[in-house]
This record gives structure tokens, C-alpha cells and sequence, in this order.
């Protein structure tokens, strides 16, 4: 199976070869720490690559690191159907606004997950499952952010953002039980 390591411009012969025991997902998600990338992949094709940010202090599973996971995920849950680009979600909640300079003046200190979330939960016990390394206990989504957040470069707090019509556009294409991998 391909698995990719994301650059920037991204193609098939781009990817390293890796061998799993069992054959690749249909369709999965790749993220790359490295090249700070996404990619939804259809078995070992290519269908799309976005530009994310990951977390500005790394990899790591532990709790309380404000590091992004490592390994194979899943998307446990998709939150955020029907709502506007751009509508504020905190706890996994619609506040009912929608994002605006001037409500970013009005909450500087906010960590704005914005248009969709797919939260994430870890597929490996003991490495980002269970535990203080539990990825879903630990509330890392793949979510929309201010477009006027970078991208390209690692500023979270462990969740992997998106620009808003990107998230818009991957959560129309990926179902609940998602494969996700990062690295």
C-alpha cells in the first residue's frame, strides 16, 4: 500500500512504499506533520491534498501536550451538518454566531473551531487509544478555523485546522469510521 508523506504538491510517485497486513482502506485520510498537508486518498490514489496546521508543539500523544497524535485514527464522529461556513462551535456545540473580525476583537483569547468538526479517535491502545493518550478524550478534530489563521505552518493546539471551504468540502466526502493515519 502507498502511504504518503504529503509535500506540498503532491503526486503518486511521490509516496514511499509501505506494506500492511491487510489491503488499503477505499477511501482514508493521510496527514502529514512533516509537509503540514492532508490528503484524501481512494486506496492508493490521490483524489485531493489541503494545506493544514498542525500542532505548534509537535507530535505526541499524551495528554495535556497540546501536541498532535500519531498512528491510525478513525473519524468517530461528524459534527456540524447543515450549519454556515464559518458558524462557531464550542464543545462540540453551534454558539449560533458565525465568525467575524469583530467577534474575534470581542473573544481574543478563543480557539476558534469554526464550519464542521470530525473528531477523531485513536485505533492503537496504548499509543493514541486509552489511557492518558487517549486521541478522543483528548478532543482532537480535523475543524475549520479563521481564514486569516496560517496555514502551512503548525499553530494549534494539537487539532488539525483547515481553511473553512476546505473542511466544508472534505466533511461532504468522508463518512463516520474514516481511516485517518498520521505521521
Amino acid at each position: 500500500m502507498l502511504l504518503p508523506d504529503f509535500p506540498m504538491t503532491i503526486s503518486a510517485n511521490d509516496l514511499p512504499v509501505t506494506k500492511l497486513s491487510s489491503p488499503p482502506p477505499s477511501v482514508w485520510l493521510g496527514v502529514s506533520l512533516d509537509s503540514q498537508s492532508l490528503a484524501l486518498m481512494h486506496g492508493e490514489s490521490i483524489v485531493q491534498t489541503y494545506i493544514v496546521s498542525t500542532a505548534r508543539n509537535g507530535a505526541g500523544e499524551q495528554e495535556g501536550s497540546g501536541c498532535t497524535p500519531r498512528g491510525w485514527h478513525y473519524i468517530r464522529a461528524r459534527i456540524g451538518a447543515g450549519l454556515p461556513e464559518g458558524a462557531v462551535l464550542v464543545g462540540r456545540r453551534p454558539t449560533g454566531e458565525v465568525y467575524t473580525g469583530e467577534l474575534a476583537r470581542q473573544h481574543p483569547q478563543r480557539d476558534w473551531i469554526l464550519s464542521r468538526i470530525l473528531w477523531l479517535s485513536g485505533r492503537e491502545p496504548g499509543r493514541n487509544r486509552l489511557g492518558s493518550v487517549d486521541t478522543m478524550r483528548r478532543y482532537i478534530y480535523i475543524h475549520g478555523t479563521p481564514d486569516t489563521e496560517p496555514m502551512g505552518v503548525p499553530l494549534s493546539h494539537g487539532c488539525i485546522r483547515m481553511r473553512n471551504t476546505d473542511i466544508l468540502d472534505l466533511f461532504e466526502r468522508v463518512p463516520a469510521g474514516t481511516p485517518v493515519l498520521i505521521r
